[in-house]
């Protein structure tokens, strides 16, 4: 949306800018008859993003790693909504048979499914393999949430089919996207310590998670599947993902504080891509302060797209196999 409207705040198109917060931007929309998986939803952004979509009430499954920190979350909504909807689930997107487990609990609840936010991520973290063998941070942020939005694409469908009602899919990436590896993605060295970056592996893979979307919605309108799939930037906000950056960042806040978020704004894009009313129809887009944005040349590349999807798909494979 450009410097001028983050610090202003100036509403864009769409009525809604950069201080618009999760609650304004979903006033007035009942959405009792929907059901959300939200990844990474028992802190920061994610547990804002639960309590507001509760709040609008949507049945809520939040999938964290943290069980512990997942029940305060549910808790810390029921306090303040004590007709909300919402369920804890465990997930580990940085592990497939966490992921696949996942599916198993989630299916034995017997749901419908027609919301899907893969908000969950790990950012500048330390080198290191998760336990598929994946570096850390595109394991996390990217595979893990391709593989587990393969694996509820069936039940997706199904509700969209049998409800009418338009599946969405919001993957939330980060102006990040465009400060990655040349070239983008590392295919050949996706693994490669030596010339490991911490900052450009996230800006990796968050342009994965834009091409990974587009790709998807590619997918799907090729089908006529009544699903959208789009990414969104939710802003600069000061949560646990920077616990890896250290006094760095300490001083970046005090000199750009003027751009950043706070939690409810930060929320806003996530929640207005995945139920305002405004964007049905709307597929494999991107979103800043809840407005279409242009995002980098590779993650409009659509020959990068495809071949991303095939080595994520091989790289799942692999590991279903070992």
């Amino acid at each position: 949306m450009g410097i001028f409207s983050l610090m202003t705040g100036i509403a864009g198109p769409s009525g809604f800018g950069s201080a618009s917060t999760a609650e304004q931007v979903t006033e007035g929309i009942d959405a009792s008859n929907l059901t959300a998986i939200v990844t990474g939803g028992a802190s920061g952004i994610g547990l804002e993003t639960a309590r507001v979509l509760a709040l609008r009430k949507v049945h809520v499954i939040i999938a964290a790693r943290n069980m512990e920190a997942a029940n305060e979350a549910k808790q810390l909504i029921l306090n303040g909504n004590e007709t909300a909807r919402v369920d804890v689930l465990k997930l580990d997107l940085s592990s497939m048979k966490s992921i696949r487990a996942f599916l198993d609990n989630f299916s034995s609840l017997d749901l419908p499914l027609n919301i899907l936010i893969n908000n969950a991520g790990v950012m500048f973290c330390p080198y290191q393999l998760s336990e598929d063998e994946v570096e850390m941070q595109f394991a996390t942020n990217h595979l893990g949430h391709f593989l587990l939005t393969n694996l509820l694409l069936d039940k997706m469908k199904d509700t969209a089919r049998s409800t009418g009602v338009e599946g969405r899919i919001v993957n939330l990436s980060s102006i990040a996207h465009r400060y990655p590896y040349k070239g983008g993605i590392r295919f050949d060295k996706i693994n490669d310590r030596n010339s490991y970056s911490d900052k450009k592996a996230y800006g990796q893979s968050k342009l994965a998670n834009i091409l990974h979307a587009n790709e998807l919605s590619r997918h799907l309108q090729e089908e006529v599947a009544n699903i959208t799939v789009n990414s969104v930037h939710p802003g600069l906000i000061m949560t646990n993902l920077y616990r890896h950056t250290g006094p760095i960042m300490g001083l970046l806040n005090i000199f750009s504080s003027f751009l950043w978020k706070n939690i409810p704004q930060g929320a806003a894009t996530t929640c207005y891509v995945a139920l305002h009313p405004r964007l049905k129809g709307v597929t494999g887009k991107y979103f800043e302060d809840c407005n279409q944005f242009t995002p980098s040349n590779l993650a409009r590349n659509e020959v990068l797209g495809k071949k991303l999807w095939d080595f994520s798909d091989e790289l799942v494979n692999l590991a279903k196999n070992n």
